[in-house]
């Protein structure tokens, strides 16, 4: 059977805040909606769903995000993910230039849990605190040349 990955979906407090972020990163919106009925309840599994969704896409179109603001039932606050928790951990993301990346980053208030690391030889990578503590992982291939 064939299969293939459609997209990531994340709950975000402030859908604005989340387009905006990961727009000035690079990412597209392919559209936006509100959300809710009985279609909506089966599919999640929550009743009185109702909700502002965004999907984004990477420049390649290979990868997608799907946003989401509950508007019903009340969003559920919680402690921002850590890396070593069980469950949902990261998305990540290649870009041509980590410390230009960081600059948009921190121009929307997120920044890395500890710094920038280097790989070996293959890659500069970290893990920036995004918005609604969504744990974003940047990296730069290093060149091979």
């Amino acid at each position: 059977m064939p299969i293939r990955l459609e997209n990531v979906g994340i709950a975000v407090r402030d859908i604005e805040a989340a387009i905006a972020f990961f727009t000035d990163l690079g990412l597209t919106v392919l559209g936006r909606d509100t959300v809710s009925g009985e279609w909506a309840d089966t599919a999640v599994g929550l009743d009185g769903n109702h909700a502002r969704i965004a999907m984004l896409q990477t420049p390649d179109g290979e990868g997608r995000l799907e946003l989401f603001e509950y508007l019903h039932p009340d969003a559920i606050e919680t402690e921002p993910t850590r890396p070593n928790e069980i469950g949902m951990h990261r998305v990540a993301f290649s870009v041509d230039d980590i410390d230009r990346a960081l600059e948009i980053a921190a121009g929307h208030g997120c920044y890395p849990l500890r710094g920038v690391a280097t790989y070996g030889d293959v890659y500069r990578l970290t893990y920036v605190r995004g918005p609604s503590g969504i744990i974003v992982m940047l990296a730069q291939e290093l060149d091979k040349g």
